[in-house]
């Protein structure tokens, strides 16, 4: 049996926000060496451009648990929703470098509060078995927007529209953004807010209608985990008793960033112009390298489920911890500069059927059902957080030291990431959410 018209049509729509992140944070790659040259920007300038959108990020992700818990995933996702045109408009219309930040700051609220709500409210729609699968749909999405960037940024470029270039490239999101907006007034609330605020109805009819192959019984089950937790609204999710789902949660989110995807994602053409790559055949490179991570996302989602996410991260810091020596060797040797866009192919596969695959999903079942929505936003925060502080330093520590060094330390933080998950991560697959509560989270 298959998930359902009305889960899938739920599901596709809550993900969609996952889009509007990955292109949201991507596509400044493209224009950020013009917005260099236009306003002078210095290497940290270069880098407070390209980081102040995930600043935005760190007070979306911390704020969206509440504002979820208190008006429901459905409502707070359209809030999101407006951010993104705001966004998207204000930074293609930007009069001064100060007009951009804002506006880029504005689109980073957005993106820090879907990574929050959108994976909760798939998670809290779907039947245990397929859950893994589905709320690995934001992470498709993610890296879909990503590759939509990519494209985007190059298929402007060679539009050959001058002064007027970036502007298109960052302006173009209003229209997914727009699409987004509209489809969340098609999708039902949350079961498990509805069953928090005693709308037993409304939540039992969401689970039929989603599929739950006993939606009565799971129902008793949501009730007696709420009862059990006396959840609330409320309830502080920085507590000694919820130390292990924080610990799980921070740690991912943390891994996450260390492992360098996203310093590797916003300045993939100044890597490759590094390398003596051309302004367009680095358009082109990360092209490729954008689709590798859509394919090998499609990959970890398609086995999550059947390997567990524990595997998948060992797996994946394995392979990533040896493709980043690679990458620091040749810029330290000067050596085989065409090898580069296979290793970062390789590094980009092993890291989207592992951390890419899994992070979103994780987060989203360590947690009890009355914190869940904080509790990914602290562990949200904490990988947005480590991204500000990676993307902002990027371009200083290659400007003043070398650009191998950035890459010796992503290294050694998968190292260390391996011998983590190895030794302190459980296993979540094939468990409902109330089980896992149980497990990681016991009442006392």
């Amino acid at each position: 049996m298959r998930p359902n018209f009305h889960l899938m049509r739920a599901t596709l729509t809550g993900a969609l926000g996952g889009l509007l992140f990955g292109f949201d944070t991507i596509v400044i790659s493209g224009a950020i060496d013009a917005l260099v040259r236009l306003y002078g920007l210095s290497a940290q300038g270069k880098g407070l451009t390209v980081a102040i959108g995930l600043i935005g990020t760190v007070v979306g992700a911390l704020g969206a648990g509440t504002v979820g818990q208190r008006l429901g995933g459905r409502e707070a996702l359209r809030l999101t929703a407006i951010l993104y045109v705001v966004s998207a408009i204000g930074c293609g219309l930007a009069w001064s470098w100060p007009s951009f930040m804002l506006f880029r700051f504005v689109g980073g609220l957005g993106i820090g509060a879907s990574s929050v709500l959108g994976p909760v409210y798939i998670a809290e729609l779907a039947p245990a078995k397929w859950r893994g699968r589905l709320v690995g749909m934001f992470q498709f999405n993610i890296v879909t927007g990503i590759l939509l960037a990519y494209v985007s940024n190059y298929w402007i470029r060679t539009m050959h529209l001058g002064a007027t270039e970036w502007r298109w490239q960052v302006g173009v999101a209003v229209l997914p953004a727009i699409g987004f907006l509209a489809l969340l007034f098609g999708i039902p609330r949350s079961p498990r807010w509805s069953a928090s605020r005693n709308q037993i109805g409304d939540a039992l009819a969401v689970l039929k209608m989603m599929g739950e192959p006993d939606p009565k019984a799971e129902l008793d089950d949501i009730r007696e985990a709420l009862v059990q937790e006396h959840a609330s609204a409320h309830e502080p999710v920085f507590r000694w008793k919820y130390r292990y789902p924080l610990f799980l949660a921070i740690s991912i989110g943390a891994f996450n960033q260390l492992a360098g995807i996203n310093a590797i994602l916003y300045y993939l053409p100044n890597i490759f112009a590094s390398a003596g790559f051309s302004q367009i055949s680095g358009d082109q490179q990360a092209i490729a390298i954008g689709f590798t991570n859509l394919i090998f996302t499609m990959v970890g989602m398609s086995v999550i489920d059947k390997l567990g996410r524990k595997t998948l991260l060992l797996v994946g810091a394995a392979g990533t911890a040896g493709c980043l020596g690679g990458v620091a060797w040749l810029f330290k040797t000067h050596s085989h500069p065409g090898a580069l866009v296979w290793i970062l192919v390789t590094y980009i596969a092993f890291f989207a059927l592992s951390q890419g695959a899994v992070i979103w999903v994780y987060i989203g079942e360590v947690f009890p059902n009355s914190v869940r929505s904080k509790g990914q936003g602290v562990g949200n925060a904490s990988h947005w957080i480590m991204n500000t502080v990676i993307a902002l330093e990027f371009p200083v520590v290659v400007h003043y030291l070398n650009t191998e060094t950035p890459f010796v330390f992503f290294a050694a933080m998968t190292v260390v990431q391996f011998a983590v998950v190895l030794f302190v991560y459980p296993e979540t697959k094939g468990q409902t959410l109330e089980a896992l509560q149980r497990r990681l989270a016991p009442a006392k």
